[in-house]
């Protein structure tokens, strides 16, 4: 097994080496997504719209559920799918960014994902609103060559041009929704449809073209509708749909409290994570009750719980009432890479540090960012090493660095300089104050402008064997360099028991 970001450099992606064959798969001309373009901002606006003028993600999901209900679709929302009695899945997610990142984690999530029975993808299938138009190069081309179904949950980008390109692609191809009824004029919904972002007339002409790149019998997959349960061998997929603000309506919430009863063994897959970033988000259930209090009631005997939306992998083991629920984030598929180094000492939930991992590490998460503003500022000395990044993060934190820096590495003014203005982390005590606004400028327009074209590129998912007694979880690495595709690094694994 190749080496990983935990054992050196190299297996981060760090230092010379073969470029990876992704390239290759890449669509003759790459329409890249700017995020700071104000055409990709104004695009995007209905998150917005709806947190001022009120969300209406909740009705628009329930016309969709009935409109899938009536063409034959389970009123419960569970399907089966007959497996082996022991069998694998892939997990990725926010995988639709459509450039070098997301086609970088392609040939390492098909070697890892050999002999799998499906895939889910859990969230933001396509950036930057999901528009019909972009599924060809940002979904059917790069998983042409995955053999075998894949299921889907939306994020916030999905509901952009309100879900109607995922539901036909995901859901059966569903027809339109009829329009929604005037609202009053001047009042807030009326506000709101006035500045409402839609498709375009045109948008999916060549929808039809572009399902042939994934035509296998084998590879096509219909599921009840934008939340589902699944049933495959000894345990339960629960995808829940979060919207455009992270919240359930009050339909699919009780739909959540009946699916999840039961002794069998179950996994949450949510676009929106209950802890990320040292924080916990149990999601709140319009009307009351939160996902993550049915997470926890010991009778719905769930394991895991895993989410997308925020772009790497981090897991916290949170002992629940005896036992340990594993809360993993696993959304970097294929977007710009979220920082990791902003996230402060991890003492959550009874989960601490030497509990706590994420990917990439955070010294690598510094010196991605040093580099790069060091680039665009054309300010050197902003640059660190993967060497001094790590030592500085780990001084601040007070933490074992996940790899040791080199042993002339020392950490000086300059680093310690770098790491504040650039949101490094700190210990909880010194960091209360400034932690969430640091993590907001980050997520929201640091990290936006971070996307690159060059590796390393940090992406990652996820492989699960079941069996009947354990589930075995592995995080993958894909760092866009050609010996990290033929044996994807391991990032990450854990074991978990099922009775």
């Amino acid at each position: 097994m190749s080496d990983s970001s935990r054992d050196t450099a190299q297996g981060a992606g760090w230092g010379s080496a073969e470029p990876g064959a992704y390239k290759q798969l890449l669509p003759p001309h790459v329409q890249k997504v700017s995020w700071l373009n104000p055409r990709t901002l104004w695009a995007a606006r209905n998150g917005v719209l709806a947190s001022w003028f009120g969300d209406p993600t909740g009705r628009t999901r329930g016309r969709w559920a009935a409109r899938r209900q009536s063409a034959g679709a389970p009123a419960d929302k569970v399907f089966r799918r007959e497996v082996p009695d022991r069998f694998s899945f892939m997990v990725i997610g926010d995988t639709g960014e459509g450039g070098e990142s997301q086609y970088a984690a392609v040939p390492g999530f098909l070697k890892a994902g050999q002999g799998t029975e499906f895939a889910v993808i859990t969230s933001d299938v396509i950036y930057p609103v999901g528009s019909a138009d972009d599924y060809e190069n940002k979904f059917f081309r790069p998983y042409r060559d995955y053999p075998a179904p894949i299921y889907a949950i939306p994020g916030n980008h999905d509901w952009y041009e309100d879900l109607g390109a995922f539901m036909r692609v995901f859901c059966a191809d569903t027809p339109p929704l009829d329009p929604a009824p005037r609202p009053r004029p001047l009042g807030r919904a009326w506000w709101r449809a006035l500045l409402w972002h839609r498709p375009r007339p045109t948008d999916g002409q060549h929808l039809d073209e572009a399902r042939k790149l994934r035509s296998a019998p084998e590879q096509q997959a219909e599921q009840p509708g934008p939340y589902w349960a699944l049933d495959a061998g000894p345990v339960r997929l629960i995808g829940i749909d979060t919207g455009l603000l992270g919240t359930l309506d009050a339909e699919q919430g009780a739909w959540l409290r009946e699916v999840s009863k039961g002794p069998r063994p179950k996994i949450l897959i949510t676009g929106s994570p209950l802890y990320v970033d040292g924080e916990h988000h149990p999601c709140p259930i319009d009307g009351g009750g939160t996902v993550d209090d049915i997470v926890r009631d010991p009778e719905h005997h769930y394991v895991a719980a895993i989410g997308g939306d925020i772009h790497n992998y981090q897991r916290y083991p949170v002992l629940v009432d005896g036992r340990t629920i594993q809360y993993i984030v696993a959304g970097g598929g294929g977007a710009f890479m979220h920082a990791t180094h902003t996230i402060p000492r991890v003492s959550i939930g009874g989960v601490t540090e030497r509990d706590f991992r994420c990917y990439p590490l955070r010294g690598d998460s510094l010196a991605f960012y040093s580099h790069l503003y060091a680039r665009r500022l054309r300010l050197p000395r902003l640059g660190l090493s993967e060497s001094e990044a790590t030592a500085v993060i780990a001084e601040r934190l007070g933490i074992e660095p996940g790899r040791a820096p080199g042993p002339e590495t020392r950490v000086t003014r300059r680093t310690r300089l770098v790491a504040s203005l650039l949101g490094a982390g700190g210990r909880p005590d010194r960091t209360a104050r400034v932690r969430l606004p640091v993590r907001k400028m980050y997520t929201q327009l640091f990290s936006p402008s971070s996307v690159t074209y060059t590796p390393p590129f940090f992406k990652s998912f996820l492989r699960l064997d079941v069996g009947a007694q354990e589930i075995h979880v592995r995080c993958f690495a894909a760092t866009g360099n050609h010996p990290q595709e033929l044996d994807p690094p391991l990032e990450d694994e854990v074991v978990i028991p099922l009775k």
